[in-house]
């Protein structure tokens, strides 16, 4: 199950604990320190998808946000393509 526009997918569910937003390579990067900063999302080097970990309430209202900030970002695609690798975090990244 997954939520996207015309063009590109902005979200989609691996399980009812883990979901992945395509924020663009630019806005992961416009938004990295606030990311890094929080236990319940995992970056991906070179990827504009960060997965986001749903254990309480308030990664809820964190996926939320960051669906929106996906939704924003949407209108300036990624100049390659970006699609959900699934793969391991890099080491460093979260």
């Amino acid at each position: 199950m997954g939520l996207g526009t015309a063009t590109q997918e902005i979200v989609h569910f691996h399980s009812e604990h883990e979901a992945d937003v395509h924020l663009t390579r630019a806005m992961v990067a416009k938004l990295r320190p606030a990311l890094l900063g929080s236990s319940a999302v995992r970056l991906r080097a070179g990827s504009g998808w960060i997965t986001v970990r749903l254990d309480m309430g308030s990664d809820i209202d964190l996926l939320a946000t960051l669906v929106s900030a996906a939704l924003q970002a949407s209108g300036a695609p990624d100049v390659a393509p970006d699609g959900c690798t699934r793969t391991r975090p890099v080491p460093g990244d979260r």
